[in-house]
């Protein structure tokens, strides 16, 4: 379950928030002014869905908004303005500040629920997508190690890797480049090195009082 902040001055509207949403379940972390709010939620162990009372002492909702949308941060975040702002215009700020979502008092519990399941939807989907980056970029670093310059012994062909270990090519391949490999013999080999040995085989198998007639 996400964890959630809930960020009020108003005692009342606060604690209803925190008792209705700690009932379905959710880890509930609590502040009554901005620039409390502001540094939890900058914290990559915080909260990672907030809702934000629009007039706040210290910094008001869509301040909090504006400032975290300015920073690169590390973590994903779902921040819903609260308010008693009815007007398109309200909103349409809000919403600029860095909002995602708008609610305005009082709150409909039903619909609150709502839109934080849409919250832990879009969370998830950034923290997938986040991943998936991370891994492609882990990828390219791979690929790139296997563009540069190799090391590999003139003789056995086998590859000396950043820690100075020799190892066999199928061994470095499967470790840096994530394949696994199968052999086979490329048609020159077959011809140079399969085709003696065969027909050597053949030979030996042939009585030596017969090799010469």
């Amino acid at each position: 379950m996400w964890q959630l902040l809930i960020a009020d001055d108003d005692p009342v509207s606060r604690t209803l928030l925190v008792h209705r949403l700690s009932q379905i379940g959710y880890p509930v972390t609590e502040c009554e002014e901005g620039e409390k709010a502001f540094d939890l939620l900058q914290n990559p162990d915080g909260p990672s869905m907030a809702i934000l009372d629009w007039m706040m002492p210290g910094l008001t909702g869509t301040e909090i908004c504006k400032k975290l949308r300015a920073m690169d941060l590390s973590h994903p975040l779902y921040l819903i303005l609260l308010t008693s702002k009815t007007k398109q215009s309200d909103m349409v700020n809000g919403l600029d500040s860095g909002a995602d979502d708008f609610l305005v008092k009082p709150v409909s519990y039903p619909e609150l629920h709502a839109r934080l399941n849409v919250g832990k939807r879009v969370l998830t989907l950034q923290k997938r997508l986040s991943t998936r980056v991370r891994e492609l970029e882990e990828a390219l670093v791979q690929i790139k190690q296997l563009q540069g310059l190799l090391p590999i012994c003139s003789y056995c062909k086998s590859i000396r890797d950043d820690h100075q270990y020799w190892q066999r090519v199928e061994d470095y391949l499967s470790q840096h480049a994530d394949v696994q490999l199968t052999h086979g013999i490329c048609p020159h080999c077959y011809e140079k090195e399969v085709i003696p040995q065969i027909q050597a085989l053949k030979l030996s198998q042939i009585p030596h009082s017969k090799r010469y007639h």
